[in-house]
């Protein structure tokens, strides 16, 4: 039988809030490395994150990380240091958020094969879902729709327990962007399901259609509950 992932749905965090849950459930894994695999799903309030590459030198104008800090937060953002890979990039409503927290040795991947399978859960979710078929991977990290990033990623693995994972741009305001250069990736700009299909895309719309996808690339059966706000329980 395939294996059981219990999808959760947060609705609206903080990114510390964020956090918290995933060391929540990185403390469940390593206590009950069998059953405690679970998606963690949801939006964050406007904050923008740099990984632990620290500040790229497209997004070096400001001087100091300290510097972009405090200009990124006068304009309604937060800002947060990640232990994640990637640079700099924004979170936001209107982007759906996924943190998977697994124990890879349940899944018999690798750390490169499970960032793969993460990038194609959206391909296929953009493919099948939306009928944008020219949605692809490069060798920049990420789902691209020609040069235009429609999702981001960026996980974090320790002892082969994920945590971090997928932002994909649903109907989020891609003027947060602007303030920014994406990854530090000059010459490329950023999309979303909305601005490419010309109609309003919800999170709530996509998230059944990335369940089907997760679900169908990473061989489980997917069980989605919706948490009570601040829920950190687990039965």
């Amino acid at each position: 039988p395939r294996r059981l992932i219990r999808a959760i749905w947060h609705g609206r965090l903080s990114y510390k809030e964020g956090l918290l849950l995933q060391r929540f459930h990185s403390a469940l894994l390593r206590s009950r490395p069998l059953k405690a695999d679970c998606l963690l799903l949801l939006e964050h309030r406007p904050v923008y994150t740099v990984g632990i590459r620290g500040v790229d030198p497209a997004n070096s104008a400001d001087g100091d990380t300290d510097q972009l800090a405090a200009r990124l937060r006068s304009i309604g953002a937060e800002f947060h240091r990640a232990d994640r890979g990637g640079l700099l990039t924004f979170h936001g409503p209107g982007q759906l958020v996924a943190y998977p927290m697994l124990d890879l040795r349940n899944h018999g991947r690798s750390l490169r094969d499970y960032v793969c399978r993460l990038q194609r859960t959206v391909v296929d979710l953009c493919a099948r879902g939306y009928g944008l078929g020219d949605a692809r991977t490069t060798e920049d990290v990420g789902v691209w729709i020609a040069d235009r990033k429609v999702a981001a990623l960026g996980v974090h693995a320790a002892n082969y327990l994920t945590s971090h994972g997928v932002a994909i741009n649903c109907n989020v305001d891609l003027a947060w962007f602007q303030h920014i250069v994406p990854c530090g990736l000059l010459g490329k700009s950023v999309t979303s399901l909305t601005n490419e299909l010309g109609r309003d895309v919800s999170v709530e719309s996509v998230l059944p259609e990335f369940l089907d996808s997760f679900s169908a690339e990473f061989n489980c059966e997917v069980q989605l509950t919706r948490a009570a706000t601040a829920d950190f329980c687990v039965e």
